[in-house]
């Protein structure tokens, strides 16, 4: 059996070879497979979007069945041969609503949609710059910086307002430069906005946008340059503050959306985090200029009560195998807690799935910088 699996990487490594000789852009490698154990519960699989390297077109698109157990890696290709540069350049967020799969190609200015069970592509909708999405009442919101990447004078940034039946921009408005994550309270819409462009004039606010009238109606001043935004059920949000990565440290705020303010600050820095239930689980990487040193830690959030607690989801020392943490979620159903490794950036990862004591259960090989998570139930 071993010898046949070595037989059909070489094969594949050679078809990809000559492929990348005859075209000019680089190819992901053709569809690979895994077996580990499945996991009971509603949840079918999940989606995990690789961002790839910037300029290189190697964004790829993966795919857990947590009912048999199978890892399929790179199904884009395979679902779509006829698309000749793959799923694009940085794949910077995804998800999924009703029978649709959406994933935000940043440097590619898209939004691929797909049909959730095939993967195959659906529709493109354009949009410049693109970052994250969330979804409410038949519609998608998109945030955007606008621009080209990296133009300090890009313009302000927007919301898009997307129909999930046509696929068609609907509307948008200007939330602020260089908006991040968003989600959706009630019928407000909060954005993080970043400033990343600029880095000694960064944004510090989170936009609110009434979804009715679909205008900012507010802006509720944080922290510079933010990035992450998470709505936890009771009604609070936990946004990060990526600092200056000088003097002005990361810190997470919780804002209160009943009365739009800031309303407790904690001392960490968190580059990402989900929130299931009562916790939000997080990582942090944190790089300084000043030191020329990345410090990585891990925690769980008590959001029910505001508290850090001492609880750890990963207990049996597999921390110190993660080089570079970069995606994270929990099955809300089993509690398993999945964690991303981009390790240098530029090769395949590594998912490692932990089950609720804290202990690994198994990896499995990812595509290039693997980051964004999308059950599917």
């Amino acid at each position: 059996m071993k010898k046949q699996i070595t037989y059909r990487l070489s094969l594949a490594v050679l078809v990809s070879v000559s492929l990348f000789s005859c075209r000019k852009d680089p190819q992901p490698a053709p569809e690979q497979t895994e077996v580990v154990p499945p996991a009971a519960g509603p949840a079918k699989g999940f989606y995990l979007v690789n961002e790839g390297n910037m300029n290189m077109n190697k964004a790829s698109l993966d795919y857990m069945d947590l009912t048999t157990g199978l890892y399929r890696r790179n199904i884009y290709d395979a679902a779509n041969p006829g698309i000749v540069k793959g799923l694009g350049d940085v794949g910077n967020d995804i998800g999924v609503y009703g029978s649709k799969l959406y994933v935000v190609v940043n440097v590619s200015n898209k939004v691929e949609v797909m049909d959730v069970k095939t993967g195959k592509r659906i529709k493109q909708i354009d949009i410049l710059n693109c970052r994250y999405i969330t979804f409410h009442k038949g519609k998608a919101y998109v945030s955007a910086y606008l621009g080209s990447v990296g133009d300090p004078n890009a313009p302000q940034g927007i919301v898009a307002q997307i129909d999930t039946t046509s696929l068609t921009e609907v509307r948008r408005v200007e939330v602020g430069r260089q908006p991040e994550e968003l989600a959706v309270v009630g019928e407000k819409l909060y954005v993080a906005n970043s400033g990343g462009y600029s880095p000694k004039n960064y944004e510090r606010t989170v936009a609110v946008v009434d979804l009715n009238t679909f205008q900012v109606i507010k802006k509720i001043d944080v922290g510079i340059n933010l990035h992450r935004l998470k709505a936890d059920k009771y009604g609070d949000l936990y946004v990060t503050s990526r600092g200056d990565y000088y003097d002005v440290p990361s810190k997470l705020f919780v804002i209160d959306t009943k009365t739009e303010k800031v309303k407790k600050t904690f001392d960490i820095g968190v580059s990402n985090l989900t929130i299931d239930d009562d916790y939000a689980y997080y990582y942090s990487s944190e790089y300084s200029y000043l030191t020329g040193m990345n410090s990585i830690s891990y925690g769980i959030i008590n959001v029910k009560d505001e508290v850090l607690t001492d609880k750890k989801f990963i207990t049996d020392g597999t921390d110190k195998e993660i080089l570079v943490p970069y995606g994270i979620a929990v099955n809300p159903y089993t509690k398993d807690v999945y964690v991303t490794d981009a390790k240098d950036y530029v090769s395949p990862g590594t998912l490692y799935m932990f089950n609720p004591a804290g202990t690994k259960k198994y990896q499995v090989t990812t595509g290039d910088i693997p980051a964004h998570f999308a059950f599917v139930y």
